[in-house]
């Protein structure tokens, strides 16, 4: 059916401005994207599994046993921002899918149950799928998933870290933060460079949460 128009200009799109094929077409799109939205949900829940378990893992090495060196929690922080970047790309890659659903959630659907909405939705629908591109760029995803799951699995670290380094400090001299700072020592690294490399790490990693984008796009306005 042709859509109306009127001296002023076209009037807003109704259930009714829809043909058979255009609202198939959009129907099928929107449950193709939502079992991609499906798909990319459980990849991200994967990378996030796989952290957890690998935290676990080599806390519960490097806490079994005093001899075991405190590395493993350097080395488990590393091993997480390698997780925290492969989910981040795989949200920037969900968040596609989620953008395009929520267009036509916003004005295809409350179309087709006789609300009126912007006639001139198509032309964002279609720039979409022209060039395929993620609403939130890389810097925001890392904080994103920093601020959902991976800075808790950090706060983790960090304790467990400490606490490791008052098994190994030396036991003759007063607990101190000396002592502690110390004791990260690595080989013939001094303990306060260690110390300095973790802070400035987490103070990037805070910086990543802080600048991180607060709203997804199309949910105000």
């Amino acid at each position: 059916m042709p859509r109306l128009a009127s001296p002023t200009g076209p009037l807003p799109l109704t259930a009714a401005s829809y043909s058979t094929n255009e609202a198939n077409a959009l129907i099928h799109l929107y449950r193709a994207e939502v079992g991609k939205m499906t798909a990319y949900r459980q990849r991200l829940d994967m990378t996030t599994n796989w952290s957890v378990v690998t935290t676990a893992g080599l806390a519960s090495f490097a806490l079994g046993d005093n001899n075991n060196s405190h590395v493993v929690f350097l080395f488990a922080m590393l091993m997480n921002y390698f997780f925290l970047h492969l989910e981040a790309r795989r949200f920037r890659t969900f968040e596609i899918s989620h953008h395009r659903t929520r267009i036509m959630e916003r004005f295809f659907y409350p179309a087709m149950l006789g609300d009126k909405v912007d006639p001139d939705w198509h032309q964002l629908l279609l720039g979409e799928l022209a060039k395929p591109r993620s609403p939130m760029n890389r810097w925001d995803s890392l904080g994103w998933r920093l601020r959902r799951n991976y800075l808790w699995i950090y706060v983790g670290i960090l304790i467990a870290w400490i606490a490791k380094l008052d098994t190994v400090r030396n036991k003759e001299v007063a607990f101190t933060s000396t002592t502690l700072v110390d004791a990260a020592h690595i080989g013939s690294f001094p303990g306060w460079g260690v110390w300095a490399l973790v802070g400035m790490f987490y103070l990037y990693l805070l910086r990543l949460t802080v600048i991180a984008s607060k709203a997804y796009p199309l949910e105000e306005g």
